[in-house]
């Protein structure tokens, strides 16, 4: 209703089932290219209107000795690309997903080997090497590695909020989710900006129940992350009672007015909009983007000033904060276009080389008195975030690692709440809330999550906005299960089981 689905990967499965039987008359997407040096080809996710200049590309072509031929595919269309290319044996020779859920939902075809197992290379590679095991190991699918991955913080998530505002009110940081909630009902009907208007809300959210506001502040009420434990059994997130608090507390958050009600319609650059433009009090999402929000919040207005919170009690007085693998999304390469070991060192040497501190700090900051300055050691990015976003953004989405395996710069926090979230995402991992499911797969899951997923995303959102009640969403619960969610459960279980005791 508020989401176009996905992709039903059984059609997916059958395309490649039949492609592997003939590859002979699959054109070489690999044409053209420099003498003596190596052409690769990639599918990756734009994350801006526009596909980013070349100029940083042809410096990283440079210094890589390597010709690219990246294909920029806007995130929101990405996985329709992404399940045309499969259907169509079209194929790049490196492929980024979109995110962790996608990784998931194509596990089937890479347990039927379509994707090459890298593992027993990286230790040739003197860059490579150095990725952390452990995260490596959170790629594994039936026991191999087969992707490399881009690194990111655990968990990320907090509040961010007017500062000046909660001044102005006379209200502390947030410490619970019943002070969350007051802040929230005072930044609308309380006049935070002084103005004499009620042109104000709480919240500024968007469609995404994930990195929205929506998964961080189940995990304040206590729900698990996706999956979760109870009497010895697997069960999804929305089976368990802090799901529905959770629901409830968005509902009353609508209904009185203290967020944004067309969240399910509203994207994350009008999310941002409500808040920069001093609409909204409060953004729930990553920790990192308060340097960013400030900078844009003071071209509107002057005085304001953001803070941070991470730590919010939820009922029962507990912490808790969803955890992500260590990573944000993954690269693999498909047999179909990696057509001999050859190829695939080849592109594996290109990998090395990008996790030099040289090349990741191009791909990450771009040029340096460019688009950033070195300060004690970090990286200061210019306030100029149209020509980030033109000429940087895109690239930071190809680099693999993490600043301490690729060594590239760390992010100088000049906005003294930045230097504050810094802090508190590393005081996140004493509270962290981990997926069970994570190393496990599920063929059902595979085949028909992505539109088991649409039945509780759909739920939900219609119970937060009141368009259904409880029944309603036990009737969505019924329909999960009848479709194949009850299969998916058992599959969850069973390999839980197995990897449990191997």
């Amino acid at each position: 209703m508020y989401r176009r689905p996905l992709i039903a990967l059984i059609c997916i499965l059958l395309v490649w089932s039949a492609a592997a039987c003939s590859r002979a008359d699959v054109p070489d997407p690999r044409a053209g290219g420099t003498a003596d040096r190596a052409t690769i080809s990639i599918m990756a996710n734009l994350f801006t209107r526009e596909p980013p200049s070349d100029m940083l590309l042809s410096l990283i072509e440079e210094e890589t000795e390597t010709d690219l031929d990246i294909t920029w595919v806007p995130i929101e269309a990405y996985v329709d690309k992404l399940n045309s290319s499969f259907s169509t044996r079209t194929l790049p020779q490196v492929v980024y997903l979109k995110n962790q859920s996608t990784f998931q939902h194509i596990k089937e075809l890479i347990y039927e080997e379509h994707f090459w197992e890298i593992g027993p290379y990286l230790h040739e590679y003197e860059h490579l090497g150095k990725l952390k095991p452990g995260i490596l190991a959170n790629t594994e699918v039936n026991g191999k590695i087969y992707a490399l991955y881009l690194g990111r913080p655990l968990a990320r998530q907090g509040v961010i909020y007017r500062q000046d505002w909660a001044d102005r009110l006379g209200l502390d940081a947030p410490g619970n989710v019943d002070e969350l909630y007051e802040m929230l009902r005072q930044f609308t009907e309380e006049d935070p900006d002084g103005n004499g208007l009620a042109d104000t809300i709480g919240l500024s959210d968007r469609n995404d129940l994930v990195y929205g506001a929506f998964k961080t502040v189940a995990s304040y009420f206590g729900t698990p992350n996706y999956w979760g434990m109870q009497d010895g059994r697997l069960l999804p997130e929305f089976m368990f009672p802090a799901y529905r608090e959770t629901m409830d507390y968005f509902r009353m958050l609508v209904q009185n007015g203290y967020m944004n009600a067309d969240f399910p319609l509203t994207s994350k650059d009008n999310q941002w909009d409500l808040f920069v433009q001093g609409k909204a009090g409060v953004y729930i999402g990553s920790l990192e983007d308060v340097q960013r929000l400030q900078q844009e919040l003071a071209r509107h207005d002057t005085n304001a000033l953001l803070d941070v919170q991470n730590l919010i009690a939820g009922p029962d007085g507990g912490y808790g904060i969803w955890s992500i693998p260590g990573y944000g999304n993954v690269l693999l390469f498909p047999k179909e276009s990696v057509r001999s070991e050859e190829e695939l060192r080849r592109i594996l040497t290109f990998y090395d080389a990008t996790m030099t501190p040289k090349i990741a700090n191009l791909m990450f900051w771009g040029i340096e008195n460019r688009h950033y300055t070195v300060e004690n050691g970090k990286a200061k990015e210019i306030e100029d975030h149209d020509l980030i976003d033109q000429e940087v953004r895109n690239y930071r989405g190809l680099l693999i690692g993490e600043p301490e395996t690729n060594g590239r710069y760390e992010a100088s926090r000049t906005v003294p709440a930045a230097v504050k979230a810094e802090a508190l995402i590393h005081e996140n991992e004493q509270f962290l809330i981990h997926d069970p499911t994570n190393p496990l797969y599920s063929p059902t899951d595979v085949e028909k999550g992505t539109l088991l997923q649409e039945i509780i995303t759909n739920a939900t959102y219609e119970y937060i906005l009141g368009e259904i009640d409880a029944a309603g969403f036990d009737a969505a619960i019924q329909a999960w299960l009848e479709q194949g969610g009850e299969q998916v459960m058992q599959e969850y279980n069973r390999a839980y089981r197995m990897h449990k005791y191997k």
